[in-house]
């Protein structure tokens, strides 16, 4: 067999054993439920960590599966098809674990510890996003007040922290001014039961409701010196620790919103040839200007796994893109997010009035791409990045 279909067969052999047909039934079910109930998903949440999908990223040398990042995407736009909202969630916790999983590869084993809580049964998830910090990574409105003894307490905002009502272990930054002249961006981890956190209950949102992704107030909250990752230079610094944020934030996210677009062309497929023209006598499935819009939407979207294969491949693989790596991350994950939504707006049209009922899966997957808008960098703040490649020397 060529490698292609040697990799097609083993994608088929992890969806059959992490995501069964049966169980994505299960969880589509269940979507409807919590989109409509505003409720987190908390029984496909026990039925993924049955399966060990909280441990994909988890070596074989620590008792995990040890999948690459191929491997975790193909999985997640497979999930994302069913459930986005899990998806998106449980992206966080796995963005945290390949974190580390893209830094063992690279010789950096100093945050070891993570997978093997991982395997042990800790939730993990991301608390980087602040408000008005269009810095993201490279900056933080979050004070770090550096302790006697290497620790730290930490004091502020941080937003659309997904699973908010279960993580035991949250990812943060924050800015360490104590000394003026070489002020330090500390990263590192904080406990669930760490005094000063506060986890707010404000989640009504258009989309993606299953995640709660709420605010995590953070109030003079201790960072124990074993839990902090790295003290860098705060702005665009090259390190390895942001460098596979990014490249696991991006390329994942990307995955959520690619197999959201991939529901999406199902079922306005599925749509178009159950409905019938009226004025024509024919299934629309045959009427030219509903075919010539789900072919439009089809367009858009096979670019968008190819480009999450490629991606995701060169990074296991180790590939050196250089300074091209961030070109290619963002791209890939603003890409997917355009595509979710258009296609999802297509799909839509192609549903005719029943669509736009909440209750359609069509009604909520659109506005589940809606959340593509808010992931940072947004398109507007990436477009700088873009100009510099080809104009400024």
């Amino acid at each position: 067999m060529t490698d292609s279909t040697d990799r097609e067969a083993r994608h088929a052999e992890l969806a059959e054993r992490y995501l069964p047909d049966d169980l994505l039934v299960r969880f589509r079910e269940r979507a409807a439920v919590y989109d409509r109930d505003n409720a987190f998903f908390y029984e496909d949440l026990e039925d993924l960590k049955e399966r060990g999908y909280l441990t994909l990223f988890v070596p074989t040398e620590l008792d995990g599966p040890g999948l690459s990042l191929h491997e975790v995407s193909r999985l997640q736009q497979r999930l994302a098809g069913a459930a986005p909202g899990t998806a998106l969630a449980i992206n966080m916790h796995l963005m945290c674990t390949g974190v580390v999983h893209a830094m063992r590869a690279r010789g950096d084993r100093s945050l070891d510890w993570v997978l093997e809580e991982a395997r042990d049964g800790e939730i993990f998830a991301f608390g980087i996003s602040e408000p008005a910090n269009d810095w993201v990574l490279q900056g933080s409105n979050t004070q770090a007040v550096r302790q006697d003894d290497g620790g730290y307490l930490l004091s502020g905002v941080k937003i659309f922290t997904s699973l908010s009502p279960v993580w035991t272990r949250l990812i943060v930054h924050g800015l360490d001014e104590s000394d003026a002249d070489d002020p330090r961006l500390v990263y590192g981890f904080v406990e669930r039961g760490a005094e000063g956190i506060t986890v707010s209950d404000d989640w009504d949102v258009m989309g993606m409701r299953a995640s709660h992704s709420r605010a995590t107030i953070l109030d003079g909250v201790r960072m124990e010196p074993a839990r902090v990752a790295r003290r860098i230079e705060p702005g665009p610094v090259p390190d390895l620790l942001t460098f596979a944020i990014t490249s696991n934030f991006q390329l994942l996210i990307a995955s959520v919103y690619a197999g959201v677009a991939r529901r999406a062309l199902e079922l306005g497929a599925e749509a178009l040839k159950k409905r019938k023209s009226a004025k024509k006598g024919v299934s629309l499935a045959e009427a030219p200007e509903f075919r010539m819009r789900l072919a439009d939407a089809h367009l858009d979207y096979m670019p968008v796994p190819a480009q999450l294969d490629a991606y995701t491949r060169d990074f296991d693989e180790l590939a050196d893109h250089g300074s091209g790596w961030p070109l290619r991350l963002v791209s890939a994950r603003i890409n997917a997010s355009k595509v979710a939504r258009r296609t999802a707006e297509a799909a839509l049209l192609c549903s005719g009035g029943s669509g736009f009922g909440n209750s359609h899966e069509l009604s909520r997957l659109f506005r589940d791409a809606t959340a593509g808008l808010f992931h940072p960098p947004s398109e507007d703040a990436a477009r700088p990045m873009y100009a510099a490649a080809l104009l400024d020397d």
